[in-house]
């Protein structure tokens, strides 16, 4: 079970992000979104360190923070931010049938644009004001961010008999399977508790905040498209993590 689960992990960090792994076999991707808020946390992990060593060298913090959300586009090779960019082109189509091609379409058009200007933004400007606890903050965000996804998958429709999250459906089919996820962040937030007693309102703010956003996102994108695709499961997680960070400056 143990080299089932390394290798579902493989899979996993194979297809979400493009971390260099050895050649596996025997690796298997119909099952790598069960495990996406691992990813999540992986790559938060990975942006938190960089984000302790940049601040060791005395990078100031609005570079540091603008570094960080560009390492996080590089990590997953802009996965998700190429999903909200089609996402928001599809959603300025004023004919709800002709939105799902105008999302399939490789090109960006203007609104999507937008979209990865506002997301960059957003990203840059809240952890430009949040200077404690940061690389618990980004492990955070990123995990709710693809908890978001796995919820949104768990409960909409998917619109395409094919695409490229048409898997993840099979992969996940019931409540059952967000339940691993919620686990590992409610023990994020007990970590920030455990390290800091006095945060326990910032502990607080982080599990309901990471999972009222990740809810509404993928609800709301549900109520526009009565269901979900690819790009708005990538969207739900751009969505999520910025909006997260947002509400977290206010603690």
């Amino acid at each position: 079970m143990g080299k089932k689960l390394l290798l579902n992990l493989a899979a996993s960090v194979i297809f979400y992000t493009v971390i260099p792994l050895p050649k596996l076999n025997g690796l298997e991707f119909g099952g790598v979104a069960r495990l996406a808020p691992l990813v999540g946390l992986l790559i938060g992990g990975i942006l938190g360190l960089f984000d302790i060593g940049m601040s060791y060298l005395g990078i100031p913090i609005l570079t540091r923070s603008a570094l960080v959300v560009s390492l996080g586009i590089g990590i997953t090779g802009g996965l998700h931010l190429d999903g909200a960019m089609d996402t928001a082109d599809g959603l300025a189509v004023g004919d709800p049938e002709r939105r799902l091609e105008v999302m399939a379409d490789s090109a960006t058009g203007a609104f999507g644009a937008m979209a990865a200007i506002a997301l960059v933004l957003l990203k840059t400007t809240a952890l430009t004001e949040i200077e404690a606890n940061r690389w618990l903050i980004l492990i955070a965000a990123c995990g709710w961010g693809r908890w978001g996804q796995q919820l949104a998958i768990a409960c909409y429709p998917y619109l395409k008999p094919t695409g490229k999250g048409a898997f993840h459906k099979q992969a996940i089919q019931s409540y059952k399977d967000l339940l691993p996820g919620l686990l590992l962040l409610l023990g994020v937030s007990g970590l920030l508790f455990l390290l800091h007693r006095q945060q326990i309102i910032l502990a607080l703010a982080m599990v309901i905040a990471g999972s009222a956003i990740a809810t509404v996102t993928g609800a709301w994108f549900n109520y526009k498209l009565g269901g979900h695709t690819g790009d708005t499961y990538g969207a739900v997680v751009e969505w999520t993590e910025a909006l997260f960070l947002c509400v977290l400056t206010a603690f």
